[in-house]
């Protein structure tokens, strides 16, 4: 049986907001492009409006028009924005698909191949045919220098002459973009700092230099992450450029660019850094989960963002996001810090099919924005999970998704019957709960990666379920990892969009040093540090308003990897090495009374940005309806169906029912219940006692 009751209203409840009072919401919009959605949250005064539109090619196109579908809902001109944050996949994309820039290398005489040869590693160790992804530099275009600098220093100058002449060849090879990685770069920059400009002078192309894009050591990830730079530059420096344009033409400020880190920048410094865009949209998400929702009482939160292409998951800790330099995108390391997201292909688009051994599966490719599933009526006939949803009955055929797109509940049916005959099973019904289960099982192990495979209960950290498919499945994922909590933030549709609303801005900078921790100089590490805090504080848009976080990466003696520290506004050898101890021990379950190296040395500025103040205006009858939904374990029942967004603060939920959007849809199955807290923000647990 399905319960609401409503323990009293509130037209007028504020979500906190981490800026002070006296600055000043305004006018601000965050958009954020997805692989099938664009997502938009705009918030005028106290007001919270949000809107979704299929993501366009060219991007900007969908941009601008979710824009102009928000500014109509709240009956404002753009050129009344204050503030615009903006999140894409630009970058991503162009690695995705090898669409990025016509790129040349140049290198240290005798490393032309240090992008082929890397670590050695094998995709698949027991496959006889497995292949590396290409990279991204083919082998005709990359090109030595006479140079040598040691770790100690430069032992042999570049010739400027070669450089000249070298450049001439780049022009006549119609090369897009320039990566320079030259041999311990990172140690002393001057060889390559000569390269680099020689280039810029004699090419009009951008010229990405290691020891500005990584001053760190390892060569091939530096390489790589470098190369990576230059190969999406172009296509970043083009799309920021026309984005800054169309917003100077409709009277908005230009956007801030949501960084891999979880910071916002400036145009400027993301056309110069592209490489730090990467996963952009993602990072987003996992930053507007951790400005809406309360870590205190348990170890963390898990957050699950499931859109139309992909699903993300991170973790957060102490109401920050966890954050990495060891990232891969397929098969290119990345080095740069980003917040650290695991991504599965498993979204609403993805299709399901059937391999050759005849066992169904689900993804990674994907039907998309256009021709999208088959219920949306433009022409898909792939089955996918959205299919299988509205066959479930989690998504109605009254539903209207983004609030406006009707589904066709007879081509999801169509196509789903086509997967049964394939897959051998009775009906679309049943190819639909094989989907769903299949779909849940890959999602479920991507958060078992993030969590039981790195030390931590899973029942010990609250799910926040977000994007557009990401509620409607949430309640399952957490039954099959035991976990108790399951929150779905109000504009959990548009969490990515709404994040960029509560971003910092954030700049980061590193530099190896490689000192044994007992004998290093202080006074030369707090010399690097110095350069370091001046190139990020550089950055800033406000350095009276930024603080400044330093770090250090460590490792016992021999160790390959690296550990990061926070270090004191003073480096204090004994309090470095007491905190690598206790990171060590609570990463890997142990510590050695052994030395201990310090690797590299890092900064972070921040300018704090202020979370939006809005209200929940939740009140009056918000059930629409009843209709039938399958449920695993519990089979079909009749289920009510209600507008969240008329829910009022203290309302409780009892399942099964699902909770529709404009722009998302959450299930609460038979075994769970839901309360609305003050800000709209839906809280569910167990009905069924405690589940471990």
């Amino acid at each position: 049986m399905t319960d609401l009751n409503t323990h009293g209203t509130n037209s007028d409840v504020s979500m906190p907001s981490h800026g002070s009072p006296e600055d000043g919401d305004g006018t601000r919009i965050g958009v954020d492009v997805g692989g099938t959605f664009t997502d938009v949250a705009l918030t005028v005064d106290d007001r919270l409006i949000t809107a979704k539109v299929p993501t366009t090619d060219p991007q900007h196109v969908g941009v601008l028009e979710g824009i102009d579908k928000a500014c109509d809902r709240a009956d404002i001109d753009p050129a009344a924005i204050d503030g615009f944050a903006h999140a894409m996949t630009v970058s991503v994309n162009a690695l995705l698909e090898r669409g990025g820039a016509e790129t040349a290398l140049v290198t240290t005489d005798g490393f032309r191949d240090v992008l082929e040869i890397g670590r050695q590693d094998r995709p698949a160790l027991y496959d006889l045919e497995a292949e590396k992804p290409a990279s991204l530099v083919p082998r005709d275009l990359r090109f030595e220098v006479d140079e040598r600098t040691t770790a100690d220093g430069v032992e042999r100058p570049v010739d400027t002459a070669e450089v000249r002449e070298l450049a001439a060849t780049l022009r006549e090879r119609d090369v897009e973009a320039v990566a320079v990685s030259l041999l311990h770069a990172y140690a002393d920059p001057a060889n390559e700092r000569v390269v680099a400009e020689t280039l810029r002078e004699e090419l009009e192309l951008p010229v990405s230099a290691s020891h500005e894009v990584l001053a760190e050591f390892r060569e091939f990830e530096r390489t790589s992450t470098t190369a990576v730079d230059a190969y999406v530059r172009p296509a970043i420096d083009r799309y920021v450029g026309r984005l800054v344009d169309e917003a100077e033409s409709a009277g908005m400020p230009a956007p801030r660019i949501m960084q891999a880190n979880g910071g916002i920048a400036d145009p400027e410094t993301v056309r110069e850094r592209a490489v730090t865009t990467t996963l952009s949209g993602p990072a987003a998400g996992v930053v507007g989960a951790a400005a809406t929702v309360d870590d205190a009482d348990t170890d963390g939160l898990v957050t699950f963002d499931m859109g139309g292409t992909s699903s993300d998951v991170s973790l957060v800790r102490d109401g920050q996001a966890e954050r990495t330099t060891d990232a891969e995108i397929d098969g290119l390391p990345i080095r740069t810090p980003m917040v650290d997201v695991n991504t599965v292909g498993a979204g609403g688009g993805s299709i399901a099919w059937v391999d050759a051994g005849g066992a169904l599966r689900v993804g990674p490719e994907s039907s998309g924005a256009r021709p999208g599933p088959a219920c949306y009526g433009r022409g898909g006939t792939a089955p996918t999970v959205t299919d299988a949803n509205v066959m479930l009955g989690y998504i109605g055929p009254e539903t209207a998704l983004g609030g406006e797109m009707t589904l066709d509940v007879e081509a999801a049916r169509d196509a789903l019957e086509r997967l049964a005959d394939d897959a051998g099973v009775d009906g679309a019904l049943e190819a639909a709960r094989g989907v769903y289960r299949v779909a849940n099982a890959t999602m479920t192990r991507t958060i078992r990666s993030v969590t039981v495979e790195r030390g931590h209960d899973p029942r010990e950290f609250a799910l926040v379920a977000f994007g557009g498919a990401g509620p409607m499945h949430a309640a399952a994922l957490a039954d099959s990892l035991s976990v108790d909590r399951v929150v779905v933030p109000r504009p959990g549709g548009v969490l990515s969009a709404f994040g960029l609303l509560a971003a910092d801005e954030s700049y980061d900078a590193v530099r190896t040093v490689g000192v044994d921790l007992e004998n290093a100089d202080t006074e030369t590490i707090e010399a690097v540090y110095d350069d370091l805090v001046a190139d990020v504080l550089a950055d800033a848009s406000d350095r009276d308003a930024a603080s400044v976080e330093r770090a250090a990466d460590c490792r016992y003696a021999g160790q390959s990897f690296e550990l990061t520290v926070p270090v004191d506004e003073a480096f204090d050898a004994a309090a470095v090495a007491d905190r690598f101890r206790d990171v060590h021990e609570r990463t890997y379950g142990y510590a050695m009374d052994e030395a201990i190296e310090v690797v590299n040395v890092r900064a972070t500025a921040t300018v704090p940005g202020s979370e939006p103040t809005i209200r929940h205006d939740g009140e009056g009858d918000a059930r629409i309806g009843t209709r039938e939904a399958h449920f695993p374990g519990a089979g079909a029942r009749e289920t009510a169906v209600y507008d969240r967004d008329r829910l009022a603060a203290g309302a409780t939920v009892t399942g099964p029912a699902v909770l529709e959007q404009a722009e998302s849809t959450t299930v609460v199955p038979p075994t769970w219940m839901g309360t609305i807290l003050a800000d709209g923000t839906l809280d569910m647990t167990r009905t069924d006692g405690d589940s471990r």
